[in-house]
């Protein structure tokens, strides 16, 4: 296998780690729209109703972000860099206004219960800048050729 190859995998870890990362809340913030919604129908609640509008404003985020996402995947060896840094704004904003909806996920766990709520709020920032800092990009050891960039041309 070729050092560029292992490049190419390493970057696509990394895409699907996001890409996972935004599953994950667009399935959360699905779920919560439909059993909080019907909950919602049936006893009315002013923060149930106002986390749900903050959930469903970043609903098309996320998919838009997908669609972002494959265009990319098939399209990226086409594209003009400057395209491709438009996408990618994009994309980052999409990423943004999904971790938002996290506000309203708190909205209804709080209102379930205030140590429930802070519970959550707390550890989602944790994870946050855990997840954060883990997928910050990697700067190359000292001394460490094979990941160097001139060892690889």
């Amino acid at each position: 296998m070729s050092e560029g190859s292992v490049n190419v995998e390493s970057r696509t870890s990394s895409q699907d780690k996001r890409w996972t990362i935004m599953a994950a809340l667009l399935g959360t913030n699905t779920a919560l729209m439909l059993f909080q919604g019907i909950e919602q129908a049936k006893d009315p609640n002013r923060i149930r109703e106002i986390a749900l509008a903050i959930i469903a404003a970043a609903l098309p985020f996320q998919a838009i972000y997908f669609l972002i996402y494959t265009f990319l995947l098939e399209h990226k060896p086409h594209l003009p860099p400057e395209r491709i840094h438009k996408l990618g704004l994009a994309s980052a904003v999409c990423h943004m206004v999904s971790y938002a909806s996290l506000v309203g996920v708190a909205m209804m766990w709080y209102n379930l219960s205030s140590w429930v709520g802070l519970s959550f709020v707390v550890s989602s920032i944790l994870a946050l800048f855990l997840i954060r800092n883990v997928m910050a990009p990697v700067e190359p050891l000292d001394g460490d050729e094979s990941t160097s960039p001139r060892s690889a041309s």
